[in-house]
């Protein structure tokens, strides 16, 4: 979701350089945030595959380096849907500025990449908070914090009557 919100900054911000100065500087961060999500996708599934086969192995050889191996592959599947939130709510970021100050034919574009922005950053944190259990984490208030200045970014240029 998020590499589609770049996708649409980007094209928003292509299509904004003459009424608004910053497009160029807009279209280059969202270009740079949609080839990372690219590879945050692949690197989340690496994540959980790896976090399922160390579980196994611990099982199968119990000790100290089978539980490190667990506990940072575990770690992986928080710290990447963690990255992927904080891009998803600097998407969201853009894609305000773009309907703010871009080209005016091009504000419904932006406001849907705020949404789908903010609807992966909440899914960032559903996953973060799955993936937590009960454990009392700093970066589960990192994510709740992204994840609320995303779907408030987001809010703030929606239609009033949407």
């Amino acid at each position: 979701m998020v590499a589609a919100a770049a996708a649409l900054v980007e094209k928003s911000a292509r299509l904004s350089t003459r009424q608004w100065e910053g497009a160029a500087g807009v279209l280059e961060q969202a270009h740079a945030l949609r080839l990372k999500c690219f590879d945050l996708i692949e690197e989340d599934a690496q994540a959980y595959i790896d976090f399922v086969a160390a579980v196994r192995t611990a099982k199968e050889l119990p000790g100290a380096a089978s539980e490190e191996a667990v506990a940072t592959a575990h770690a992986r599947t928080v710290d990447v849907p963690l990255r992927m939130t904080r891009a998803a709510a600097e998407v969201a970021e853009l894609a305000v500025q773009l309907a703010r100050l871009g080209n005016p034919n091009l504000r419904a574009d932006a406001v849907v990449a705020a949404t789908l922005a903010a609807a992966a950053a909440e899914s960032g944190l559903t996953l973060i908070s799955v993936n937590l259990g009960d454990a009392d984490d700093a970066r589960l208030s990192v994510a709740e914090k992204l994840a609320r200045t995303a779907t408030g970014l987001s809010l703030s240029i929606r239609p009033r009557d949407s």
